[in-house]
């Protein structure tokens, strides 16, 4: 009798304290739609923020969408170009103008027959339509990459959001480290290949320096002191007369002609060297997009896979919880 008188007491002292936390409960529910009277059916709503609550004036401005916009910009992708058009601008106008006035110089005072030339003049007039090509070609191309350079930035910034990234995305990726690769090669090979009349030039300047300096000026063996620019291939042996020697030297490095073809010639160079090392840039930021949008695209497999099985598990649940609610 008294195990029974005891058990009832214990029962009643769990349902009383059940009441009382019930109680509490209803009236932390009450006092939260008195406060905030929007809510139905005891659903409980996230209280707002200082953010929520404040008025119209605390709505994203102009200052906030702009720092929103330039935090997805690529500034590596963005230097890089202006680098490489800086680059490609510099070699393509100032070796225009050089080779123009090569020629002039060449015509003028060492190649006086026009058919000792001919096949000089031809060559530089089909590297001057080359160098039309090349300016056109990465212009194009240095706006495709900087497109590339926004569209990997942006999948990697919005990785956990509707983006998704493609095997094609990918492959283009790809594609693009590959091309970039062979480029910036060929254009070690302009670089160096540009460097060849700053040395010629640079040859014939140091010459007529040395003309001017106080040891030779004024003395008989001035006459002696000669350039021969068929030495270096670029008119046949054959040419009239090839060699210029003496005062005649000094006056035509004291040409316009001369001056602005031998600084010309020194930017043309600088400027391959700047599209090399931004080619080499872009090389490094290609490369590194492309392994982001690798691991962008395994942690998608990843989430899918996961995601997939989360909805298996619910699913799994539901029906057991059915099947439950069935036998009761």
């Amino acid at each position: 009798m008294k195990p029974a008188m005891e058990t009832a007491a214990e029962e009643n002292t769990e349902q009383s304290q059940e009441r009382k936390v019930n109680s509490r409960a209803e009236m932390e529910i009450g006092r939260y739609h008195w406060m905030y009277p929007g809510s139905k059916n005891h659903q409980y709503r996230p209280v707002p923020t200082l953010g929520d609550r404040a008025g119209p004036l605390s709505s994203p401005g102009c200052f906030e969408c702009c720092i929103k916009c330039l935090g997805g910009v690529p500034y590596a992708s963005l230097v890089a170009t202006i680098l490489c058009f800086s680059g490609v601008a510099l070699f393509c106008g100032c070796g225009h103008v050089a080779l123009a006035g090569t020629v002039a110089i060449l015509e003028q005072h060492f190649s006086t027959n026009t058919s000792d030339h001919a096949l000089l003049s031809e060559v530089i007039q089909l590297m001057q339509y080359v160098i039309y090509g090349i300016a056109s070609f990465f212009f194009l191309y240095g706006i495709i990459l900087l497109a590339e350079g926004f569209y990997t930035t942006s999948a990697v910034k919005e990785l956990h959001g509707e983006f998704k990234t493609t095997a094609c995305g990918r492959c283009i990726s790809g594609m693009f480290v590959f091309l970039t690769y062979v480029l910036g090669v060929a254009w070690l090979g302009v670089f160096g290949f540009s460097a060849v009349p700053v040395f010629m030039f640079y040859n014939i300047w140091s010459t007529c320096e040395f003309i001017k300096s106080p040891q030779t000026n004024g003395t008989s063996g001035v006459e002696q002191i000669c350039v021969d620019v068929r030495q270096y291939g670029i008119i046949p042996w054959n040419a009239f007369p090839g060699k210029i020697c003496g005062s005649a030297l000094e006056n035509i490095c004291n040409t316009n002609e001369f001056y602005m073809s031998y600084h010309l010639f020194i930017v043309a160079c600088a400027g391959a060297g700047a599209t090399v090392i931004a080619l080499i840039h872009f090389l490094m930021i290609l490369s590194s997009n492309w392994a982001y949008l690798k691991d962008a695209s395994k942690m998608q497999a990843y989430q899918d896979i996961k995601a997939k099985e989360e909805q298996e598990l619910q699913d799994i649940q539901s029906r057991s919880k059915e099947q439950l609610n069935s036998y009761t």
